[in-house]
């Protein structure tokens, strides 16, 4: 079964930087659109930056000028720089697919949305 997993999470100083990153381990992805997620302790659930199959990039405004977000074809990986990091962006970040996706194994492939279990940020001022 597909799982996305993500990993670069830490605990850094306001201004500090990380970098994320998500892939489903043992399996190929077709492109898929990916989101990154945040939520911190005592909030609801933040959409933060999304990259589509064309490779179109958004963000929340919170966050722009900040964080980027990137595919890296070679690892088959979503990544999420994060950069002059603020207390505020102290969160469980999670990656998740746009819109139902295809993932391989050899020959076999499942299709679906997926989300991860996220990795945390914990920035102190």
């Amino acid at each position: 079964q597909v799982r996305l997993v993500e990993s670069g999470g830490g605990s850094v100083q306001a201004g500090g930087s990380l970098r994320l990153s998500c892939t489903a381990p043992g399996f190929t992805s077709n492109s898929c659109g990916m989101a990154w997620y945040r939520q911190a302790a005592g909030k609801q659930r933040e959409w933060v930056s999304s990259i589509s199959l064309d490779g179109t990039t958004s963000y929340v405004d919170s966050v722009k000028g900040r964080f980027t977000i990137s595919r890296d074809k070679a690892k088959d990986t979503v990544d999420l720089q994060l950069d002059n990091l603020k207390p505020e962006d102290m969160a469980m970040y999670s990656c998740e697919t746009l819109s139902s996706c295809t993932y391989s194994s050899g020959q076999i492939s499942y299709t679906g949305r997926y989300r991860g279990q996220g990795t945390q940020v914990t920035v102190s001022s």
